[in-house]
């Protein structure tokens, strides 16, 4: 199988590394838009670069994955569904919703295959979880507690190309918590704070947002969000039932520590970032989308999929904006039945 990959910046050298070690994969063909970066890395890994993106079609490939800028996600995933090729694509389709229902239309109606990269869905702690909720384990599911908090701000020339903390951060959250309880949000009430750096602010976004989020069963859902945690990167999801209750993300590199005389002591090295905390979860989505390339499973997660949680992170900017709770029958792209 031979694979293309558009963008070679900080996951698309993940996912290229990941590629160019399975058995199933013969040989990779890089592009990026600073050409220098692609040759070292294909130098590195013994694969082939490519001066653009024509060449990756041109060249011959068998499958083809997205890691570029997010203003480029959706045109790609289109052109590689003009030529019947499967696609992996970094989270979003697109930042707003025409973008993202004009790819998936065209994906539908190529019949090809577009597997998108939510990767807490392939994380062990979110899988151990989802098995708790559907296996009964926890009883009723109640109450559902997310949170998702960056050790250090981004780039200030990144805020405006992000969508926002909701669309940016969020998203995983909103995504993860239709995946793991199997029910879908009905409406969202959000709030966000801008009173951190001037950058945010100056970006029209915030640097804290909480949500409330009441899903389709009555469960109720909250979600925490800042770029301000000096403590460290911290993504947690607790889920309480009639039953028992449980965590995700609580180890001993959880950058929280307690106040309790016989509570645990802090963590000595905390979670730095995103890409060392679910290093092993975006392996694993490479990993699948192979086998879905050669048939021997499931999409894990479709365009359909990552809709839903556009839709979610678009009510909450509305809700943030107007605040007001907002329905999610306000927001365009209907429901989807494949989380559950």
């Amino acid at each position: 199988m031979r694979i293309g990959v558009i963008g070679t910046g900080r996951l698309g050298t993940i996912h290229a590394n990941t590629l160019s070690r399975h058995r199933d994969v013969g040989s990779l063909i890089l592009t990026d838009t600073d050409p220098k970066r692609a040759q070292e890395l294909a130098l590195r890994l013994g694969e082939t670069a490519a001066p653009g993106v024509d060449e990756i079609f041109k060249w011959g490939v068998d499958a083809v994955v997205i890691t570029t800028a997010t203003s480029a996600h959706a045109e790609l995933i289109g052109r590689a569904a003009r030529s019947g090729l499967p696609v992996f694509c970094e989270k979003p389709i697109a930042l707003d919703l025409p973008g993202t229902l004009h790819a998936i239309g065209e994906v539908e109606t190529a019949g090809t295959i577009l597997q998108m990269g939510f990767q807490r869905r392939f994380d062990a702690g979110y899988v151990g979880a989802r098995e708790a909720v559907r296996s009964g384990r926890l009883g009723r599911l109640h109450t559902v507690r997310a949170l998702s908090s960056d050790q250090e701000p981004p780039p200030v020339e990144w805020l405006p190309l992000s969508g926002g903390l909701y669309r940016d951060t969020l998203i995983h959250d909103f995504d993860v918590l239709r995946w793991v309880t199997g029910h879908e949000v009905v409406d969202v009430y959000a709030a966000g704070s801008d009173a951190g750096p001037v950058m945010f602010r100056e970006a029209g976004d915030v640097d804290t947002a909480a949500v409330l989020l009441t899903l389709d069963d009555g469960t109720l859902a909250t979600a925490t969000a800042t770029r301000l945690n000096g403590a460290g990167y911290d993504v947690r999801m607790e889920l309480a039932g009639e039953l028992d209750q449980i965590v995700v993300g609580l180890d001993d590199r959880t950058p929280i520590a307690s106040t309790e005389p016989s509570g645990p002591p802090a963590a000595d090295k905390p979670w730095s970032g995103f890409l060392e905390r679910f290093g092993p979860a975006y392996e694993a989505e490479l990993n699948a989308f192979v086998e879905v390339v050669r048939g021997e499973r499931a999409n894990p997660c479709d365009g359909r999929e990552a809709l839903q949680a556009l839709r979610i992170a678009e009510a909450c900017e509305r809700s943030r904006r107007e605040r007001r709770p907002v329905a999610l029958a306000e927001i365009p792209g209907g429901a989807s039945a494949a989380a559950v």
